[in-house]
């Protein structure tokens, strides 16, 4: 099969040749190539496919039917590859539900689904960290832990492994009774708000942490310029830091919660508009090093309640690359390269798995995005409904499988 005058963007730049794949494998990339099985993409992008290393399943349950609803979702978003937060009712903490995700992980027309293994056990002990990570787990999850001897053990098994903690930054006791950032919105809702400082403290700690024992940290859906500042001069350091956004928290802010909007309570929660400018400032100077869609769609009897009591989260990975794409490179924020680096090439090197690569010898995972295309989200649970993305996923190619979309 040859791929005809698409515009190969990947973290090398743009430039605009043909792709021949044979048997699942890149076997040719020129100009004026031919083929007698072709697809002219002119005008279009071909990238390397997405990586999402902070997604959760609907309503946090870990089954069959999500899993499968999930992998198919996310390739039509432009995502390749996802790997699961530690985050889920049936998490992964033992052998049983490690091998149950990796027996589900491929699907027909789907992304490839991975997972990080839960630091905990239901009953808050460590669980059997050394033995998940040596049989496929990723990375290790977790929220904010008081107990720091807990956390040392932690970081020695990831020394031994050479694997990474995702973090999750997050004060159980100035969180726990609060449902958005604490700001002029929550008081004017009249909502109890959650202070910066749960996030930013914790942050501070575990940089000396990393520092210490020399690891990597994946600080999960940072939220506060602060935290991003202090992740930043750490890496500067050489201490061996990450620094990953959701991209609902470039986009919006917390006055999308307006209207008791139960769709805009996420977790982590939007901030001011004010922080949202700065985050943005952030990722314009590289001080962000990857993005995610946070992907945690409810079911309608968890979010169509009083937004106290609705769940967080919201559906957003099936348009995560025009999402991108329309809030982020048409706006001029970052161009395409850019993109490309913080959706798949720093997602897939900080959980070690292949690096999707449009080069010659490489295995095919690309998808063929159509930025003169547009489309109007229509799911009734999406912070972004109604809006008008521009760009579409038309193609993923993943090894010999073509999905049409």
């Amino acid at each position: 099969m040859l791929i005809c005058n698409a515009i190969i963007c990947d973290i090398h730049g743009n430039r605009q040749e043909d792709v021949r794949i044979e048997n699942g494998v890149i076997t040719q990339i020129g100009s004026n190539l031919t083929d007698d099985e072709s697809i002219d993409a002119s005008g279009c992008y071909l990238i390397p496919g997405l990586v999402d290393t902070n997604v959760r399943l609907k309503d946090l349950q870990l089954n069959g039917k999500n899993l499968e609803t999930l992998s198919r979702e996310a390739l039509s978003g432009g995502v390749s590859t996802v790997v699961l937060s530690g985050e889920m009712v049936g998490r992964v903490d033992n052998e049983i539900t490690l091998e149950f995700v990796k027996k589900h992980q491929m699907h027909d027309g789907g992304a490839k689904i991975e997972c990080a293994i839960s630091a905990l056990s239901e009953e808050g002990n460590l669980t059997n960290i050394a033995l998940l990570l040596k049989k496929g787990g990723k990375a290790l999850y977790t929220k904010t832990i008081s107990d720091y001897n807990l956390i040392m053990r932690m970081a020695q098994y990831l020394k031994m492994s050479n694997k990474p903690l995702y973090y999750l930054a997050q004060d159980k006791s100035l969180s726990e009774s609060g449902v958005m950032s604490d700001g002029k919105i929550a008081t004017s809702l009249g909502l109890p708000g959650i202070p910066a400082i749960s996030e930013v403290v914790h942050i501070a700690a575990m940089i000396e942490i990393a520092r210490e024992y020399e690891i990597t940290i994946v600080f999960k859906s940072v939220t506060e310029p602060r935290s991003v500042e202090l992740i930043a001069q750490a890496r500067r350091e050489g201490v061996k830091v990450e620094c990953e956004v959701a991209l609902h928290h470039l986009v919006h802010s917390d006055e999308a919660c307006r209207g008791f909007d139960t769709d805009a309570k996420i977790n982590p929660p939007l901030v001011s508009d004010l922080k949202r400018k700065k985050l943005i400032e952030a990722l314009q100077r590289g001080d962000i090093t990857s993005l995610s869609a946070l992907h945690q769609p409810n079911s309608d009897v968890y979010k169509d309640i009083t937004f106290n009591d609705a769940s967080y989260g919201t559906t957003s990975i099936g348009e995560y690359l025009p999402l991108c794409y329309t809030y982020l490179v048409k706006t001029g924020i970052i161009d395409m390269p850019t993109l490309s680096r913080l959706t798949s090439y720093a997602p897939a090197v900080d959980a070690g798995i292949d690096i999707p690569k449009i080069e010659v010898g490489q295995r095919a995972n690309m998808i063929l995005f159509n930025p003169n295309e547009s489309f109007s989200v229509g799911h009734h649970h999406s912070l972004y409904k109604n809006e008008t993305l521009a760009g579409r996923v038309t193609m993923a190619v993943q090894g010999d499988e073509i999905t049409r979309f």
